[in-house]
Order: structure tokens, then sequence, then C-alpha cells
């Protein structure tokens, strides 16, 4: 009987399904095959104010022990300013480790830099636990990600009527045309399609442009010429009308300063730099984000992404300054190269020398006066169209071209005839807002993808300070030397150049200390094979501070000579990475 009942239950033990198991999570690091994200996002679409906050509070709510929000600020119309804090807290206090701040969209009609921030959270917090580099980088810093720096300009884009330029400012009221008035004039969607196009008029004999023969969409100008040939069109510029009766269409609509002249390094007034407000830090946007930014000492690396021209901008933005230092230069130069290699049609430049003057600008601000490395990429560029073959990337018809064989016309609204009040019959078309400066849907990820590890390549470049060794040395007479070689295995100093000549922030400071032991001296070695060779401290030996850090891919080595036995504390700490310590024993 028992064994009848034995073998019935094994029977049943086999037939019985199995219990089913969820499959480990394996990341979406960017290989297609037989992997799918936990949180889907279309990155083929640009999304509003709302719907960027929705995506990151949706990575919130499936990893509440990574990320988090706060409200740092309000902007003009009051909307929030959020900053999502990546970190994991199991590791350490998110202030107690170097910290990549990334943030986009300064420019309302920069939209797509917000997305390219939504990306670098949810590439990292889809890939820990999953991807090793992923995991460290996640565990051993933090990043603080502020999508929108504008968010008033980018809700604007979205809702109203602009063109690929236009909602670049935020939206307190500004007199553009100082005629005592604010926001009076601004483009008018005469043909309601949502887009601020163009208008021309049919001007027979007397205009400056005629038809293209192979394209009538585009004009082609008429040069001066002695046989007194004239064209038939004349551009009348952006759709709209003159509101305000001063002759003028479209010189003042809303807002019109610039957030990204606002800020105090280099800034100077509106005669010298359109856009730069009353005094440095005065629209709330950039404010709450300069007292973010200097309330944390941890932001060790800033990342801004701004749009067009495919560009990797670091400072100075303008002449006057003169050079960064050498050691920060080449911490610039290796980043920007891998930026190149990695964004391809990208170039690495210096603002003023290689574009153009900027005065007060956010990213210049962050390295010049709080000594912190900084990129501002512009996201996309025409060569991006058509890749190798620059013929077709360059010149009037590009977008044309591009629009026509992978858009099949979708991005151009065709001329149409519009009754104005003040020219009569014209015709209003041309591109639509989101042609021109934005990439097209089908290459946004590989836009975000690209640009967010960048900031990612930038973030593991962020200081690292480990003990290499720690030697006791018996001097006799009771005495003894403790050489401790401390050593920072990444690329961006401890401490920048900029910090050290200028005394930003905190220096680095070296310790020992023990219960039962006496610091006499101590110093920084200046010749690694002579230790007696030190530049030795005047006071408080136990306690060394250095304005220079410890250099990127360097080490600093220190002698400290103690009398005393037992257990010591070596030790250092900065703003810019994580305190490290060592036991040493004193027998």
């Amino acid at each position: 009987m028992n064994t009848l009942l034995l073998s019935l239950a094994l029977l049943s033990a086999q037939a019985a399904p199995a219990t089913p198991t969820q499959a480990p999570h394996q990341g979406f690091s960017g290989l297609a095959a037989g992997a799918a994200p936990r949180v889907e996002i279309a990155w083929n679409r640009l999304y509003d104010y709302d719907e960027i906050h929705a995506h990151l509070d949706r990575l919130v709510a499936l990893y509440p022990q990574f990320l988090s929000m706060q409200v740092i600020g309000h902007s003009v119309e009051n909307r929030e300013m959020r900053v999502y804090t990546l970190s994991n807290p199991a590791t350490g206090a998110h202030d107690t480790k170097p910290a990549m701040w990334v943030d986009g969209n300064i420019h309302g009609n920069e939209v797509q830099g917000g997305e390219a921030v939504v990306y670098v959270a949810w590439y990292l917090l889809e890939n820990y636990g999953v991807v090793p580099r992923v995991t460290e980088l996640v565990d051993g810093a933090t990043f603080y990600l502020c999508p929108m720096l504008n968010p008033d300009g980018r809700a604007s884009w979205f809702r109203d009527a602009h063109n690929a330029s236009s909602s670049r400012s935020g939206r307190q009221p500004f007199d553009d045309d100082g005629d005592g008035l604010y926001d009076e004039d601004g483009p008018d969607d005469l043909d309601g399609d949502g887009s601020i196009t163009q208008m021309r008029k049919y001007t027979p004999g007397v205009g400056n442009l005629r038809l293209n023969p192979d394209d009538p969409r585009l004009m082609d100008p008429v040069p001066p010429n002695e046989r007194g040939i004239r064209g038939d069109w004349t551009m009348l510029g952006s759709e709209g009308f003159d509101n305000d009766g001063d002759g003028r269409n479209n010189e003042d609509a809303v807002g019109g300063y610039d957030m990204n002249r606002a800020w105090p390094s280099g800034w100077q007034p509106e005669w010298i730099q359109g856009g730069a407000g009353p005094y440095p830090l005065y629209w709330p946007e950039t404010r709450c984000v300069a007292r973010f930014w200097i309330a944390h000492p941890n932001i060790a690396g800033v990342q801004s992404y701004h749009n067009a021209g495919g560009m990797i901008l670091r400072g100075p933005g303008y002449e006057a300054f003169g050079e960064y230092p050498r050691e920060d230069v080449a911490v610039y130069d290796e980043l920007g190269r891998d930026g190149e290699a990695m964004l391809p049609y990208y170039r690495y430049m210096i603002i003023w020398k290689d574009l153009y003057s900027v005065f007060g600008g956010s990213v210049t601000y962050a390295y010049e006066s709080l000594g912190v490395i900084s990129f501002t990429n512009e996201l996309w560029n025409t060569d991006q169209m058509f890749g190798d073959h620059a013929e077709q990337n360059s010149g009037r018809g590009a977008n044309h071209k591009f629009d026509d064989r992978l858009l099949m016309g979708a991005g151009f609204t065709p001329w149409r005839k519009f009754n104005h009040p003040l020219y009569g019959e014209v015709e209003i078309g041309g591109f639509k807002k989101d042609v021109g400066r934005v990439p097209p849907s089908f290459l946004i990820e590989e836009m975000t993808h690209r640009n967010a590890l960048f900031a990612i390549r930038h973030a593991e470049a962020m200081p690292k300070v480990a003990i290499v060794s720690t030697v006791v040395s018996d001097l006799g007479g009771g005495l003894r030397a403790v050489d401790v070689e401390f050593r920072n295995e990444r690329i961006i100093p401890t401490r920048t150049a900029r910090a050290a000549q200028k005394g930003i922030g905190k220096p680095d400071l070296f310790t020992l200390e023990g219960a039962g032991v006496e610091v006499l001296a101590g110093g920084f070695r200046t010749d690694r094979f002579r230790p007696e060779r030190l530049d030795f401290a005047e006071r408080e030996p136990a306690a060394l501070r250095s304005e220079r850090g410890i250099p990127g891919r360097g080490e600093v080595r220190v002698r400290w000579i103690v009398r005393g036995r037992g257990e010591a504390t070596v030790s250092w700490q900065g703003e810019k990475a994580r305190a490290v310590s060592a036991p040493v024993k004193l027998p």
C-alpha cells in the first residue's frame, strides 16, 4: 500500500506544471536581440512639458531606490523647475559622491535637449545590475538631471505657432522694440497650420527674387545688373501683421531675452550682449539652478544640451577671457575628441574662437566660477541628413532634398494665397517649426543615445581616489615615517587648475589620526625617489590641505613623521570625489 501511494505521488509531481518564475532582467544596453526595457518610451517623437515629467515620474515609480525628484524653484509662468536625483543610497548619500549635472532646453525651442536628459536616466536605470560599468557608475556617482531649464518656452513651442527659431526666450514680458509696450507685436499664424512660415508677394518686374526653375518652392536672388532685369517676387518675412502700427511686422514677440546670456561669469549688459537682462541671474529659472549648483559642491561635471549645429562646445565664451589652464585643456581635449568619435558629424569647438562670442553663458559660469569641467552639446546638424554626401547637405535646397526623399514632403507647407490687410494678396508657405533645428523622428533615438552616452562618458571621467600604498619606516628614537600614496584613477582632477588658481571651493584634505599617535610633521613629497624631499606644512601637520588636489590619472605622495604606537587612519577628503581611508599599524 505504501509503495502504491508513493508511486502515485511521483506521477502526480511529474504531471504538475512547473511554477512560473520571473525571467531575470536583461537590461537594454543598445543590443536589440532578445531584450526589452522595463519602461517603454518611444524615442521617435518629442514630448511636451507634462509628458517629459511623466516619463521621469514613471522611472521614479519603478526605481524609487535610485531616482527621486525635488522642485528647486518655479518659472516665470509658475511651472515647476524639477531636478531628478539618480544615485544609489545603499553606497552612500548622493552629496558624498561626485555628481554629474545634466540639463536641457535652456532655450525654449531647443526641445530635444529634454529628451536627451530623460534618456540619461532611462539608460542608467534600465542597465543597472546588468552592465557592469553602469552599475559601477550608479553606485559610485550621482546624477542631477534637470530636463527643462526653460519650461515656459518649451511649453509655448509645443502649444503655440512658432518657427524653428522662435520661443527661444522665456516668457517674462520684454520690450524688444523699445516703444514702452511689451510683447505687443509677435508673429501671427495667418493660415492656422500651427507653424510660423514665410510670406512672399508676386511683384512682376519690380521684385528682387525669381522662382527657381527646378524647384518653385525656392526663390533665387536676381543680382543687380545694367540691363535692368528684375525679379517677379518679393519676400515679406515671417507671416504676421503689424499689430502695433509702427510700420514693422513681428518685432516684439513674447519674451525676447536669453537665459544663456544671464550667468555671472563674463556677464555684460544689454548694449554689449543682447538678451542679458538687467543683471546676472535676474530670471528665476537661472537663479534657482545657480543656487542648486552652489549648494552642491560635489558637482564635478556639467553637460548642457542645446540645438543645433552638431557641436561639442567649451569655453572661453569670449576672447578677452584668455586661455584656460593647460592642465584643464588636456581634460577638455580628451573628452572632446572622444565626443567627436561618439557623435559623427559633430565638432569639438571653443565657443568664441570657433563659433561666436557669448558673454554670461551657463557652462562658462560652471567652469570659470565653480571650477567644473563643462560642455554644451548642440544636438542635430545638417551633415546628418545625407552623411558623407556633403554636396547633398549643403546649399539652400538641402532641407528640401531631405524632406522630399526621406519625409515625402511632409515638412514643407506648400505656398498658398492669403489676403493680407497691408500687402494685399500674398502667398504663405515654408518649412514647419520642427524642420531645421529638430531631427526627424527616425533619427531622434540615435541622437539621444549618442549624446546621453557622451554625458555618461563625462561622468565616468569624474575623479575617483584610491589609497595605493601605506609604508611605515622606523626612523629611530621612537619616530616613524608614514608614507602614503593617493591616486586619482580618472581623467578629471580632484581640483581643476581653475579651482586651484582662484581658490574655488575647499582644498583637498589629507589626514592621519590615531588615539595613541602624535603627528610631529607632515608634508607632500616632491620627489617620488627621495622621501626626504618634502614640502612641510607649517602648522597642523596631521591635516594637510592642498589647493592643487590630485591630478587626473596622477598621484600625490604624503609623508607624516609620527611618534607613538597603535592603530592610525590615513584618509583623503575632497568635494569632487568620494572620501577614502585606510588603517595603518604602528608597532
